[in-house]
């Protein structure tokens, strides 16, 4: 590679902001945003994604869906939408289908196991009242 490629690659991109300043110049950069006072909180991690946590997915968002579970970022519960709560049920039972027999004995019974309590959940959440 030439040097100059090698120089260009280490020095990154540069981004200059050339909207309107409070000067009204259009030429001069805007200012930095100044640092707050409170330092923003530490980024979360993720979980380490395997089938397990695909499969929680899907079932926690039924859940939520059903308005049996709350957002995990407000910890408020959903208005029940029966129809997007049916939508991650079908996804699981695709899954489950879609992976029989290549599933380790422990993966199978999760998902047998969640698809169970997210059908009963479903049936309850969706029983007209009175009954």
């Amino acid at each position: 590679m030439s040097e100059r490629g090698e120089e260009e690659k280490d020095r990154g991109f540069v981004v200059i902001d050339r909207r309107s300043s409070a000067s009204g110049s259009e030429d001069e950069p805007a200012p930095a945003p100044r640092a707050q006072a409170q330092a923003a909180p530490p980024p979360r991690t993720a979980p380490r994604v395997d089938f397990a946590v695909l499969v929680h997915s899907f079932f926690v968002t039924a859940l939520y869906h059903l308005g049996a579970a709350p957002d995990p970022e407000t910890g408020r519960t959903a208005t029940p939408n029966p129809a997007l709560a049916r939508q991650n049920i079908d996804i699981l039972e695709l899954i489950e289908e879609k992976t029989r027999g290549n599933l380790t004995p422990d993966e199978a019974g999760l998902l047998e196991g969640l698809l169970y309590e997210a059908r009963m959940r479903f049936v309850e959440a969706t029983k007209p009242p009175g009954e």
